[in-house]
C-alpha cells in the first residue's frame, strides 16, 4: 500500500479498546484509514469511536472475543458492510502471565494460546479470502520481542508469541510476489494496561530493567509499515540487536535476558 492508499483504506484491529490497539486505531484514523475496532469492553470501544469520529475519522466497533472465530468473522464483516473493503488486518489482542512452568496453571496457558495465537490464526483465516479476492491486503501480527528470544518466567507467553512468528513466516512465503503482505511487529516492554491486567488477574506486578516504549511509538511504526510493507518491525530499533545476538551467540543472549528481563516486583 502507498501513502495515497491510506486515504481510502480500511483497517480492522483486535484488542483495540486500549494500549497498542487503541493507539493504532487513533494513528491510522489520523492517517486517513477507516478503522473497525474489536475488543471485549463496550464502554472503552464506544469512547474510542466517538473520539475518532469527532475529528472526522471513520470508525466502527464490535464487542467480540478473539477466541471465537465467528466473532472475528463478524468484525471483518462489519468492515465490509460499513466501508466496503478490508485492506489491513491487525491481530493485536493478547495477554501474559509471569511465573515458572510449574506455577503456570494449565487453564491459563490454554487461554494464552487461544487469545495470543488462535486469535491471530482466526484473523488471518477470515481476512485472507477477502485479500485473495481483491488481490491485495496486509496482515499485521503484533507479537513481542520475546517471540524472538524467550525470557525467564514467561515461557508460556514467549511460546505463544513465537508461534505468531512461525505462522507469519510461513504465510510470507506463501504470498511472496503477490499483493498480500504479512508483517510481524516486535514491541519491547510497552506502557499499556498489560501489566495492570496481570496484577488484577494474577495478583503480582512485573517490572524489568530493559528498554521501554509507548503505545504511540508502536502505532507510528505500524503506520510506517503499512505505508511501506516490510516483513519485520522493531519499534524500538535497538531491540533487533537481541534477535541477531540470539541467532549468533545464544549463550550470550541467555545472560543478557537474565540480567535485563522482567521480574516480579511485588504482590497484591
Amino acid at each position: 500500500m502507498t501513502a495515497m492508499d491510506l486515504r481510502a483504506g480500511t483497517a480492522v484491529i483486535t484488542g483495540a479498546s486500549s494500549g497498542i490497539g487503541l493507539a493504532c486505531a487513533e494513528h491510522l484514523a489520523r492517517a486517513g484509514l477507516n478503522v473497525v475496532l474489536g475488543a471485549r469492553r463496550a464502554d472503552l470501544l464506544d469512547a474510542a469511536v466517538s473520539r475518532i469520529r469527532s475529528t472526522g475519522g471513520g470508525a466502527e466497533a464490535i464487542v467480540m472475543d478473539v477466541t471465537r472465530e465467528e466473532d472475528v468473522a463478524r468484525l471483518v464483516n462489519r468492515a465490509r458492510e460499513a466501508f466496503g473493503a478490508l485492506d489491513v488486518m491487525i491481530c493485536n489482542a493478547g495477554f501474559g502471565y509471569y511465573g515458572g512452568v510449574e506455577e503456570t496453571p494449565t487453564e491459563v496457558m490454554r487461554r494464552m494460546m487461544d487469545v495470543n495465537f488462535m486469535g491471530t490464526y482466526y484473523g488471518a483465516r477470515v481476512a485472507l479470502p477477502m485479500f485473495r479476492a481483491q488481490q491485495h491486503g496486509h496482515l499485521i501480527f503484533v507479537s513481542s520481542i520475546v517471540g524472538q528470544r524467550g525470557i525467564a518466567q514467561m515461557s508460556g507467553y514467549s511460546a505463544t508469541k513465537a508461534a505468531q512468528v512461525g505462522f507469519a513466516e510461513s504465510l510470507r512465503t506463501e504470498f511472496l510476489g503477490t499483493g498480500i503482505h504479512v508483517s510481524v511487529v516486535y514491541p519491547v516492554s510497552t506502557e499499556t494496561g498489560f501489566r495492570d491486567a496481570m496484577t488484577r488477574d494474577y495478583g503480582h506486578a512485573v517490572a524489568g530493567l530493559g528498554p521501554k516504549q509507548s503505545p504511540d511509538d508502536v502505532a507510528r511504526a505500524i503506520v510506517a509499515c503499512i505505508r511501506r510493507p516490510r516483513p519485520e518491525v522493531y519499534p524500538h530499533r535497538m531491540s533487533k540487536v537481541l534477535a541477531v545476538v540470539n541467532a549468533m551467540a545464544p549463550a550470550l543472549a541467555d545472560r543478557l535476558v537474565r540480567k535485563y528481563g522482567r521480574r516480579r516486583s511485588g504482590t497484591v
